[in-house]
C-alpha cells in the first residue's frame, strides 16, 4: 500500500517544488524590471543636476561653444532658430574654477542675492511652523461648526495657485505700505495654510487616551501642546519645514511683483533671467543655489518619510 502511494507523493512534491520555483523566478523578474524602470527614471531626473554641476566647471569659451546657440538672439531681440544640434557635455575638456571665482569673489552681487534668499526664506519657515503648530493644536483639540468652516477655508486657500492670490496680496501690501519691503514676502508666507493643514491632519491621529491621561496627571493645555503634541509631531514638523523651505527657496513671482527694488531680489530671480552673456555664471550660481536644498533634504530625508507615513500615536 505504501509502495503504491510513493510515486504519487513524489510527483506531487516535484510539482509543488516546480510551482514554487516558477513563482520565485517570476517574483525576481518583476523585481528586476521594477528596479530597472526606477533606475531609468532616477538617471533621467538626475541628468539636469549632473549636467549643471559638471558644466559649472567649464570655461566660458567652452560653454559658449556648446550652448551659445541656445541663448543667442536676433538683431530684433527675438530668439533665433537653432539650425544645429546642441552639444550636451557632461565632462569638461579642462576643469576651470573661473565661474566660481567670479561668483564668490569678483562679483559680490550674486552672494548678496543668495543672502537675500536666506533672509526672505528663513523667517517664513520658522514663523510659519510656529503659527501652524499653534493653529493646528486648536483645530485638532476643539470641535465645532465654526472650526470646521475656518479649516475648510484653509483647505480652499491651500488648493488655490499662488498666482490667484498674488493680486490680493499686492493690494493688501500696497494698502499697508509694505511694498518693496521684506514684510510683503514674509506676511503671506508666515500665514500660508499648507503647514496648518499638514500638522492638523497629523495631530488628529494622536490617540485621545494620551491627552486624557495627561489631563488626569494635571497637565494644562500649554503642557499638553509642548510636552505631548510637539514631540509626537516632530516628524510632521520636519516634513513641513523641508517642503516649505524648498517651496519658498524657489519662489520667483512673489519677489518680482512685490519687490520693485532689484537689489532685494533673491537669487532665484536671477536664475530665471539668464541671458547669453551669463550662461557659465548661471551654471555656477545654480550649483551653489541647490546646495542648501540638497543638504536639508539629505539631512531630513528620514524625518520627511516618517512625517508622511507615520499615523500618529506613541512609538514603542
Amino acid at each position: 500500500m505504501s509502495k503504491e502511494n510513493t510515486p504519487i507523493r513524489t510527483t506531487a512534491g516535484r510539482g509543488t517544488h516546480s510551482a514554487v520555483r516558477k513563482k520565485k523566478i517570476w517574483h525576481y523578474a518583476k523585481l528586476t524590471l521594477a528596479t530597472l524602470v526606477a533606475a531609468s527614471f532616477a538617471i533621467l531626473f538626475l541628468m539636469p543636476i549632473v549636467l549643471t554641476i559638471t558644466n559649472s566647471f567649464m570655461s566660458a569659451s567652452e560653454i559658449s561653444a556648446n550652448y551659445g546657440s541656445v541663448f543667442a538672439t536676433s538683431e530684433t531681440g527675438g530668439k533665433v532658430y537653432i539650425s544645429e544640434k546642441v552639444n550636451l557635455k557632461f565632462i569638461p575638456d579642462m576643469v576651470s574654477f573661473s565661474q566660481y571665482i567670479t561668483v564668490l569673489f569678483k562679483s559680490p552681487d550674486y552672494l548678496l542675492k543668495f543672502w537675500n534668499s536666506v533672509i526672505l526664506v528663513g523667517p517664513i519657515v520658522v514663523f510659519q511652523l510656529l503659527v501652524a503648530s499653534l493653529a493646528s493644536y486648536g483645530f485638532a483639540r476643539y470641535r465645532g461648526k465654526l472650526r470646521e468652516i475656518i479649516f475648510f477655508t484653509y483647505i480652499i486657500l491651500m488648493l488655490m495657485p499662488y498666482q490667484v492670490t498674488l493680486v490680493p496680496n499686492y493690494l493688501v501690501s500696497e494698502w499697508l505700505n509694505l511694498l518693496d519691503t521684506n514684510w510683503a514676502i514674509w506676511l503671506p508666507g508666515i500665514f500660508s495654510p499648507f503647514a496648518v493643514f499638514l500638522l492638523t491632519k497629523f495631530m488628529r491621529r494622536i490617540p485621545e487616551s494620551v491627552i486624557e491621561a495627561a489631563k488626569i496627571d494635571g497637565a494644562g493645555e500649554w503642557q499638553i501642546y509642548r510636552k505631548i503634541c510637539m514631540p509626537l509631531c516632530k516628524g510632521a514638523i520636519c516634513s513641513a519645514a523641508i517642503l516649505v523651505f524648498i517651496d519658498y527657496w524657489n519662489m520667483v513671482e512673489q519677489p518680482l511683483i512685490l519687490l520693485t527694488n532689484a537689489e532685494k531680489h533673491p537669487l532665484s530671480v536671477f536664475l530665471s533671467k539668464i541671458n547669453a552673456g551669463e550662461i557659465g555664471l548661471a551654471f555656477a550660481v545654480a550649483t551653489i543655489y541647490m546646495v542648501p536644498s540638497l543638504l536639508i533634504f539629505l539631512y531630513g530625508e528620514e524625518y520627511l518619510v516618517d512625517g508622511i507615513t507615520y499615523q500618529g500615536g506613541i512609538k514603542g
